[in-house]
Order: C-alpha cells, then sequence, then structure tokens
C-alpha cells in the first residue's frame, strides 16, 4: 500500500528547556518513519528543527505545500509557541487531518531545566488553532510517552483518519445501469455528491453490451479471466458459456474502470442483464470488491461510497448487505443477506451457483452467477451513508458489532450479526429515512471512521454505542 506523507511540527518555546526538543525529535523521527514517508524540517532550517518564530512557521509551511502532506503530526517537547503551531498550519494553505501530541512530564524532573509544561502547552495550542478554524484530532491521552502501546494506537487511528480524507479528494464512482425502478430507496443526489467532491461516472448497459459483443470467446483475456474466477471461487457448478461471459464483463468492466479512474462502483444486477446477457453480475461484483474495487448492487451509489470508505481506513473489502430478518426472537441480532455479491474474504466457505429468486422469472439458465456462502464470525463497523435532499447534505450512521456463528438454513450470502440496542437504531435508521442496505467491513475502525467523517467532513453522522 502507498505510504502517507506526513508532516511533523517540534513545538517549542524558548525559554523553556529547548535541549528538549532534539530527544524528542529524534524518538518521533525514527517512530513514525517505520509508517509514514515523513517530511520535517532539517537542524540547519531551525533551532533543532523546531518551530517557534513566525520566520520558522513560513519554512515549515513552504516544505510541507511543496510535498503536499496528507496529514500533520504537532508534538509538544515542552510548552511550545502556539503561533508557530497554527501560523505553519495556516501558511501551509492544506486542508488535511491534524493531530496534536504533548510529552508528559516526568514528577521527579520538575526542575528549570527539565520541566517540561507540554501539559499545559497542548492546551494553549489547541486554543489557536480553534480560533483559527483549523480541525484537529488529540491522542487519546492528553500526553503520551511516544514509546508507549497508547501512542501506537493514536498514531493508527491517525493514519486511517489520514487515508479516508485522501481517498475522498477528488473521489470518482461509476454507475452502470439504471437503479431497479422498484427500488427509490437507492435514489441518490448526484449534485450533493459533487458538493462534496465526489463525481460519478455514467455508462449504460446498452453500452456494456455492445463492447462484450466485440470480444470473441476465444479471446486470450477472456481465457485467462475464466481461470481467475476458477482460482478465486468453486465454480463447478457454472456452465462453462457463463463463466466465459463473466469473463468478458469483467473484463469491459475494468476497462472502463481503468480509462475513466474509478475507485467504486454500483451495478444495475436486475433483471436487465439477465434478460438481454444471460447471468446475473454478483460473482464479477464480489471479484472486484475483494480486490478493492467496491461494488454495490442496484445501483446503490451512497453504497458504494460507504463500502469504499470502510476498504479505505480497514485495506481490508466491505461488503453491502440487506438489514434482513429477524433472528428468532433476539432483539440485538440481525439477519444480514444478499443474493449475493459478498467478496469471497468476508466468507467462510463459498461457491457460485444460480441465484434463486430472480431465476424463477429469468430462468435458471439465465440466472448464474451468485455467491453462496455464510459470513465469518469476527467483530466488524457498519456504515451508511446518503444524501439528504432535503437537508442538502451527506448524511449517515455507523457503528460496530459481532458477526456471530448462529447458523441459517438459506440460499445467497447470509450471515448473523449482534449490535447492542439494535432496536434503537433500527428506529434511527427508519425515522431518518436510511436505506435497507448497509455496509459491512471485517474490522473495528468506527472512531477513525467518525472523526474523518464527522469533525473533517462536517457530515451529520449518528455514532451507534
Amino acid at each position: 500500500m502507498e505510504r502517507l506523507k506526513i508532516g511533523l511540527i517540534i513545538g517549542n518555546r524558548g525559554f523553556f528547556p529547548d535541549h528538549l526538543c532534539k530527544k524528542a525529535r529524534e524518538k518521533l523521527i525514527k517512530n513514525l518513519s517505520k509508517k509514514f514517508d515523513l517530511i520535517y524540517l532539517s537542524e540547519k532550517d531551525t533551532k533543532f528543527g523546531s518551530i517557534e518564530t513566525y520566520q520558522d512557521a513560513k519554512k515549515c509551511a513552504e516544505l510541507f505545500s511543496k510535498n503536499k502532506v496528507d496529514g500533520i503530526i504537532v508534538s509538544l517537547p515542552n510548552f511550545g509557541d502556539e503561533r508557530g503551531v497554527a501560523d505553519t498550519i495556516k501558511l501551509s494553505g492544506l486542508s488535511v487531518p491534524v493531530l496534536i501530541h504533548a510529552f508528559p512530564d516526568d514528577i521527579n524532573k520538575m526542575d528549570v531545566k527539565n520541566r517540561r509544561d507540554s501539559f499545559c502547552g497542548k492546551i494553549s495550542v489547541c486554543n489557536v488553532l480553534y480560533q483559527y478554524g483549523i480541525k484537529f484530532t488529540l491522542t487519546e491521552n492528553h500526553v503520551e510517552e511516544v514509546e508507549s502501546e497508547q501512542f501506537n494506537e493514536d498514531i493508527e487511528r491517525f493514519e486511517k483518519i489520514c487515508k479516508i480524507l485522501k481517498g475522498l479528494k477528488n473521489l470518482k464512482l461509476g454507475a452502470i445501469g439504471t437503479r431497479p425502478d422498484a427500488f427509490k430507496t437507492v435514489r441518490y443526489s448526484e449534485k450533493i455528491l459533487e458538493k462534496n467532491g465526489i463525481s460519478v461516472d455514467v455508462l449504460d448497459l446498452s453500452e456494456v453490451f455492445a463492447r462484450i459483443s466485440r470480444i470473441k470467446n476465444n479471446d486470450k483475456k477472456v481465457k485467462d479471466e475464466i481461470k481467475k474466477f476458477r482460482d478465486y471461487i468453486d465454480s463447478k457448478e457454472v456452465p462453462i458459456q457463463a463463466l466465459i461471459k463473466f469473463a468478458k464483463l469483467k473484463i469491459v468492466i475494468e476497462d472502463w474502470i481503468y480509462q475513466n479512474d474509478i475507485k467504486g462502483v454500483g451495478f444495475q444486477c436486475w433483471t436487465s442483464i439477465e434478460e438481454n446477457f444471460g447471468i446475473v453480475p454478483c460473482a464479477v461484483m464480489s471479484y472486484l470488491s475483494n480486490f478493492l474495487v467496491p461494488s454495490a448492487c442496484e445501483v446503490d451509489i451512497t453504497g458504494t461510497l460507504s463500502m469504499y470508505i470502510l476498504q479505505t481506513a480497514s485495506d481490508l473489502p466491505s461488503a453491502i448487505v440487506d438489514l434482513n430478518n429477524n433472528y428468532k426472537d433476539e432483539r440485538d441480532k440481525v439477519v444480514l443477506f444478499h443474493c449475493s455479491n459478498f467478496p469471497v474474504s468476508v466468507l467462510k466457505i463459498s461457491k457460485i451457483s444460480y441465484q434463486e429468486i430472480i431465476s424463477g422469472s429469468v430462468g435458471k439458465e439465465n440466472a448464474y452467477g451468485a455467491v453462496i456462502g455464510s459470513i465469518k464470525k469476527s467483530p466488524f463497523t457498519f456504515l451508511r451513508l446518503s444524501t439528504d435532499d432535503n437537508m442538502g447534505c451527506i448524511k449517515g450512521y455507523l457503528g460496530e458489532g459481532e458477526i456471530t456463528d448462529d447458523e441459517i438454513n438459506t440460499f445467497g450470502g447470509v450471515g448473523v450479526a449482534k449490535i447492542n440496542e439494535l432496536q434503537k437504531l433500527l428506529k434511527i435508521i427508519c425515522e431518518n429515512g436510511f436505506e435497507h442496505h448497509t455496509v459491512i467491513n471485517l474490522s473495528k475502525i468506527k472512531g477513525s471512521v467518525f472523526e474523518a467523517l464527522f469533525k473533517y467532513k462536517n457530515w451529520p453522522i449518528y455514532l451507534h454505542e
């Protein structure tokens, strides 16, 4: 994965013990360089490479701007100069996440030569950043040692925030086909998305079919894609003609994605493609999602956006699911289901078969492509974003739960999720007009996602606890 560029600010205030800046800077560079491409002033640029004066701030701001850093970490080995820190960020002209860290004092070294007062300085820095309108993230504890486990956890969380915000810049999603007429629930506003820097490119299914028609069955690319599908998932039940169609569809979609820099797609999965091409596209969508091109069914573009954000934070595939059924009379459990297009990495055992619901209307021979399997037992994060025309914004809900090992005898892709206070969440979903789809990712990342979307993007997000 591409490493983030992170700018490092060492705050300093001259009449405090500035020798502490030198040791702190060395510790920070050693620690943070393992994870990031770290951008910082040298000791030739300023005293100990720290920031104190306006001239220091100008030098550092220019360095950050030139390197287009993805985030900024501010560390205070002593009280620090709040103006220097704030001016650096302001002058850089960058709108990126900012993490504020401060070193703890040693209670046995409170003399003039060793006393830090970073505890107090952090409050002062945050006050001025607030005045400047600069958003920032705090460490879990007010002061932390760089070698501590908590500091490393905070850095992991901050990295995810930076990745989300970077991923949302100039994001392009793709809508393939039109939404099923019966599903007004997945309507979305392109204009609200565009206002938030997210564009949607469209591709009509007729264009897809036309491009497919120009690919010969014995083309080497087709043979290669069939092998990839057979390596990816058990496809023994699938007729060769259906596998050929999967291969051609994947070739056309991936070419369009590549040519247009698309990061995720929503697909018209029923029933035009079954009636005009003779497959369900779920296996192709599953493959794309599994290799980090999130693919949502029923042209659910804001579902695709939700998949992309969770994937970006975790580096793991996301799955789009229906909040589909009650599980017995257990009020904190829900059956998650789709027909399905789940990425195989979220499933215990999987295979491709025909889609049992649609086969009743289009025929079994036209319905191969559904991914069948049960979701792995795992903690997970769920996220649902939606464009709200009444509010004129992107809104959402977010939380964590657990996929259980409860078994269900049914078809498609399925799993049972336990979510604390589920009935409360369902009321929130219904009363605020959210879709029947939600998105899951087998990771625990709600803190980073909430900070990125609520604080830095200003999206109203309900955090379910």
